[in-house]
């Protein structure tokens, strides 16, 4: 069998190109150019409902993060290595397009420049030990060999002999050469791929990344003399990983998104080990170790290569889009100021993309807010709502001192012609008052996702100024008194300077008949209800009729 072996390998061989060939024994190894142009797509927790908070910590959302890069290729076979990309990177998922041969292999760096890694890659190679005299305070360096890992002990080779690391009982520094092959302070990919003739290439680098997440946050300002409301929404924007993205273009995506792999398992960020030194104890275990601790060996490391320069911010002017750093708290005038640029909505199938219409830095470990929403107009008002329910009885006796508060909605419709018109994604809303001392905060809700066209009802609390009782008439309830028609009667006192509008709920089953006296009343999610205008500062009574159709 090892003749047959030998042949076919030698017939492989053989039926390659000449610089194919040249590649198989030596390939080249080529960096990267750092992104030229980043778009950065980020996708909310696809587990998170109505009222779910972000985890600042160990967010659930995902990113997808698509790169422009130009790449120098050598003729025949080699290694391009895009340095710097998302240490949440999920490997599995990248996409590298624009090679002329493509790519035959792709590769997830497993460590990062650290004080282990820097060890384990000089095994066998020089180093510069400096020790310390703790007496005189003279410092001597010689060059010394690296001859172990570094997992629990370091053993160098000098001239003298061997000589375990921290274990001389003096200060010890070592400097080394060169870092070695392979090893980068910034997580790294790499694709193998081939070239006949070489050249120079732009190439596109796709992958998702777990590390982000997204949420919206809403502030409105009900107006003091219509039935209108300032709307202003934010994008607040969730980066965990290490690395930024400076003059990023930067979407969102929102909706119900079916997500079946955790992306967050599958990123396996690279590792970045720490350098761990155990010495046997000089002396004896019964007395201790005379040995004094000088805390952890101290390495020299060549420097890196100087950074890029920094993004200029010039396009980030005030007037043109307004982003926050890692700062989640402002005023509410800070929140409320006019905005001239904002996040612009976009079809994406089912789900909606919303689009920033200028390149924004996406920063390591930070948290950034984008405006996506401003309407000066939204049609809003107060909707008070009365719960008649049909087995309560009311007493003609009863005063103001025993009503009940009223429950408040705030009332208004997605579209167009009241104020919006355009995808409202979960999230809270912050809302507002004005008073002669301000606006002032006067509930804070918890929103699902609007679409176009939907109603929009939000509970507020209860009211202290319109407040109501309700119940039937006579000897027997509804229920007791199958196919008869039962009195029922609402009392309501509204103690605002200013008419309010009541929803009142008049049954809540289909067995349930209702006989209101002008026949207004209708189907709203799932009951039977009327709504009336009750004047300022005034009570009214409301009288109606029921009866249970069931034949219980």
């Amino acid at each position: 069998m090892r003749p047959v072996a030998l042949f076919l390998a030698a017939t492989m061989l053989a039926a390659l190109p000449t610089a194919a060939q040249e590649a198989v024994e030596e390939r080249i190894i080529v960096e990267a150019s750092p992104p030229q142009g980043v778009a950065v797509t980020i996708y909310r927790d696809p587990y998170r409902g109505e009222g779910g908070q972000m985890n600042a910590r160990f967010p659930r959302g995902f990113g997808m993060i698509s790169e422009t890069r130009t790449v120098t290729l050598p003729a025949g076979r080699s290694t391009i290595r895009f340095e710097g990309v998302a240490e949440g990177m999920v490997a599995v998922s990248a996409i590298v397009t624009g090679l002329p041969g493509g790519t035959i292999e792709k590769n997830r760096n497993a460590d990062l420049l650290s004080p282990a890694a820097l060890v384990d890659g000089t095994l066998g190679n020089q180093v510069t030990i400096t020790r310390t005299n703790p007496a005189t305070g003279e410092a001597v360096s010689e060059p010394a060999t690296v001859r172990t890992r570094a997992d629990g002990g370091l053993v160098l080779e000098t001239e003298e002999g061997f000589t375990a690391v921290r274990c001389s009982g003096v200060p010890e520094r070592l400097t080394f050469n060169r870092v070695p092959d392979g090893l980068s302070a910034q997580p790294v990919y790499s694709v193998d791929t081939f070239s006949e003739t070489g050249g120079i290439y732009t190439v596109q680098l796709s992958y998702l990344s777990s590390g982000f997440d997204w949420q919206a946050h809403y502030v409105g300002t009900l107006s003091a003399t219509d039935e209108r409301m300032r709307l202003v929404s934010w994008l607040t924007v969730l980066n965990t990983n290490g690395q930024s993205f400076p003059d990023a273009e930067m979407l969102v995506v929102a909706g119900g998104l079916s997500v079946t792999s955790d992306f967050r398992r599958m990123s396996q960020p690279p590792q970045s080990r720490p350098l761990r030194l155990e010495c046997y104890p000089i002396g004896s275990t019964a007395r201790g170790s005379p040995v004094p601790y000088y805390g952890p060996v101290a390495l020299a490391v060549p420097p890196p290569p100087p950074p890029p320069p920094p993004v200029v911010a010039a396009a980030f002017e005030a007037d043109s889009i307004i982003v926050t750093g890692s700062s989640m708290k402002r005023s509410f005038e800070d929140a409320t100021v006019g905005l001239s640029v904002v996040a612009q909505e976009e079809e994406l199938g089912d789900l909606k993309l919303f689009r920033v219409p200028v390149p924004v830095n996406v920063a390591a470990s930070g948290i950034k807010q984008v405006a996506f929403l401003q309407q000066d107009a939204v049609a809003a008002s107060l909707l008070y709502l009365a719960d008649c329910r049909p087995n309560d009885d009311f007493d003609d006796d009863t005063d103001e001192g025993d009503y009940d508060p009223l429950g408040m909605l705030l009332k208004g419709k997605n579209d167009l012609e009241n104020g919006l018109g355009q995808a409202l994604p979960m999230g809270e809303l912050s809302l507002f008052e004005p008073s002669d001392f301000g606006p002032q905060l006067v509930a804070q809700l918890d929103l699902r996702d609007f679409a176009r066209g939907q109603d929009i009802e939000l509970e507020l609390g209860e009211s202290a100024q319109v407040q109501g009782t309700c119940g039937y008439r006579g000897d027997d309830v509804p229920y007791d008194r199958p196919g008869k028609w039962t009195r029922m009667r609402g009392e309501i006192a509204n103690a605002n300077p200013h008419p309010v509008r009541i929803r009142i709920r008049l049954a809540d089953t289909p067995d349930l008949q209702v006989r209101w006296p002008d026949g207004t009343d209708f189907v709203k999610d799932g009951y039977r209800v009327a709504e009336v205008t009750v004047p300022a500062n005034a009570t009214r009574r409301y009288d109606w009729r029921v009866r249970d159709r069931s034949g219980r």
